[in-house]
Formats: C-alpha cells, sequence, structure tokens
C-alpha cells in the first residue's frame, strides 16, 4: 500500500507556520545572524534561531518548537480524534554532544503536558538524527498498512544552538565562520506531516531506500558514494522508475563540501541519459542545519510546492546523510493536480 504525505506544520527561524516557512523558503529569505557564542577562532558564530515568543531552553524549547506544527496536523485531521493518530517523533542521535537527557522518553511526556491531550500507544520516538524521518516513513507505512489507524504523524524536532554541542562542531572544523568556508549555519526546527493512505491526491511515497557509507565523514576513506547510491537505487527499484525520470531533488544539504561531492558522485553513477535538467532543492540555505527535524521539512516544502504548483514536476528524489554513515533515499509523486 502506497501513503500519501497529505499536510504539514513547521516552525522554522523563517517561519512559525507551515505556510509562512515555505512562502519565506521560496522567496530564499534567511534568519541568520550572530548567536551569542563565539568560535575557537574567536569569531561569532551564525546561527539560525527560531525567533520564539519567549527565551526558552533545553526540552522546553524543544517542545514549543514542535506544538505548532503538531496543531496544524491535528487540525487537517479533524474529523480523528488526536488520541486515535501516533506521533512518531524523530530525535537527534544519543551520541550528540549536548543532547537532552533522557530525550526519548521525556520528549512524548512533556508534549502530552503541553497539548493536554494523551497520544495513540503506537508513538514513539526515533532517535537517528538526520535520517530518522526516513525510519519513520517505514514504520508509518507498516501502521498504515496494518489498518488499525486512520493516520500517522510524523514530526521532527531539534536545535544545535547549543553551547556543548556548537563546541564539539566547532572543534572538528564543521561550523560555517569568517575562517571555515566549508562548514554548516546551525539551525532548529520543529516539523510534522500528516500521512495516510494513498487516495489518489497528496504526495505520494512509492519508493524508499537506505544505504550505509563506510567512507563517512572524517573518516578519512575516499569517497565513492556507496551508500547514498544504494539507498537511491533501492527507492528508485521500489518506485519502478529511473533516475531521468525524476523531476527534481530535494536534500538536506547544508553547506560542507564532503555531502555536496557525495551527492553529485551518487547521481552522476545512476543517472543514465543524455540531458540532465534536474533541480536540487536544499532547504538549509534558509533554515539552516536542522537534524533531525530535516525529513519532515523535506517532505513538508515538497507537499507544499506541489500543492501550490511550482514544483518542476510532479516527481521528486528526497535524500539524506547522517554522519555516522547512514544514508536514506525516498520517492515521491504529487498525485491529484
Amino acid at each position: 500500500m502506497a501513503i500519501s504525505v497529505e499536510a504539514c506544520g513547521m516552525t522554522t527561524a523563517i517561519g512559525l507556520t507551515g505556510p509562512a516557512s515555505c512562502a519565506a523558503l521560496r522567496a530564499r529569505l534567511d534568519n541568520f545572524q550572530e548567536t551569542r557564542f563565539i568560535s575557537r577562532d574567536g569569531v561569532w558564530i551564525l546561527g539560525a534561531e527560531v525567533p520564539l515568543e519567549e527565551p526558552w531552553r533545553g526540552l522546553a524549547r524543544h517542545t514549543q518548537l514542535l506544538k505548532g506544527p503538531l496543531e496544524e496536523c491535528f487540525n487537517a485531521c479533524a474529523d480523528v480524534s488526536p488520541e486515535d493518530i501516533p506521533v512518531l517523533f524523530c530525535v537527534a542521535e544519543k551520541e550528540r554532544s549536548g543532547r537532552i537527557a533522557d530525550l526519548e522518553t521525556r520528549l512524548g511526556q512533556e508534549m502530552v503536558s503541553l497539548l493536554g491531550h494523551g497520544l495513540h500507544p503506537a508513538s514513539r520516538t526515533i532517535a537517528y538524527g538526520q535520517v530518522a524521518g526516513a525510519v519513520g516513513l517505514r514504520d508509518a507505512r507498516k501502521l498504515i498498512e496494518s489498518g488499525e489507524v486512520p493516520f500517522v504523524i510524523l514530526a521532527g524536532v531539534d536545535s544545535f544552538l547549543l553551547a556543548q554541542t556548537l563546541r564539539a562542531y566547532d572543534q572538528t572544523d564543521r561550523l560555517l565562520t569568517e575562517e571555515n568556508s566549508d562548514g554548516f549555519i546551525p539551525g532548529e526546527a520543529g516539523a510534522a506531516v500528516v500521512l495516510g493512505p494513498s487516495r489518489g491526491r497528496g504526495l505520494a511515497l512509492i519508493g524508499l531506500g537506505f544505504g550505509a557509507e563506510e567512507a563517512a565523514i572524517g573518516s578519512g576513506q575516499p569517497l565513492r558514494a556507496d551508500g547514498l547510491m544504494s539507498a537511491m537505487s533501492q527507492s528508485l527499484d521500489e518506485a519502478g522508475i529511473a533516475l531521468n525520470q525524476v523531476h527534481y531533488r530535494i536534500a538536506d544539504l547544508s553547506g560542507e563540501q564532503y555531502y555536496f561531492k557525495e551527492a553529485a558522485l551518487a547521481h552522476t553513477r545512476l543517472f543514465r541519459g543524455t540531458e540532465d535538467v534536474e533541480d536540487i532543492w536544499h532547504p538549509a540555505d534558509g533554515f539552516g542545519y536542522t537534524g533531525a527535524a530535516a525529513i519532515p521539512l523535506m517532505l513538508g516544502v515538497s507537499l507544499t510546492a506541489g500543492q501550490k504548483d511550482y514544483a518542476p514536476g510532479p516527481v521528486v528524489l528526497a535524500h539524506a546523510a547522517h554522519d555516522d554513515g547512514r544514508r536514506a533515499a525516498m520517492i515521491l509523486r504529487m498525485e491529484g493536480g
């Protein structure tokens, strides 16, 4: 059974709702500003901070980032009780420096208190960072195929604007600064999408693939993009199409040369054809580097582009890469006009 993305919600550095975030991204706006953190080279670190009403920190900030997107998605399922819709929470990997302690158990509990209603028993947390959303799509498809739930909400929340987190990335020269052009701009976001059975409308998931890259960033090994190529190949095979039938790509690329090189290598090794006019979108240009929120954000951006008719075509290849070598790719097709 195919599943579809039917609605989305977002809280980002450039918009506090899904429509606002997507409109700002389409207009190529950003909110990159100097943070209150200084790099080890003595320069201010740029960041993409969400302008929340109050200066919440830690777990409270995570829940506030996620509250709006979840409410947008629950409102889109107005005929169904929120407690009948499982929520799959995508969060940072356990190994990340500065990560909130016991995030897996505490996030759901805090969201129940903040939203004012319970969560479906199948709700759970997926702590796989950048590729958590792809694991969530796989699990959501199983839940929907079972026929036991009408919808599943895939939600992601993350923030890199934490002192210990920034220090760890700064020490390995991963942040974009005046002294380092090969880095990313740390950001934060909350995002959620409603997934349901494909009914000939919405953004249908028609292919899903995973891979593992041995030459992960910082490993020193020669990069061949085997992991991403495997993930992309699996997703294309499941969708029953070739890469030259994809109209555009959307990826979690955020400024680091390693990941751009990997994406280019994987594309070159898979592409068969004579004319390649395929666009590649990278929402991090507006949202900053958003970690576990990246895939829900990409799904929401692609859905909105299809609904508003400014996508280059109906078929999109989305892909994401985690620092430890995990790779994921998804083929989605806009249906119903």
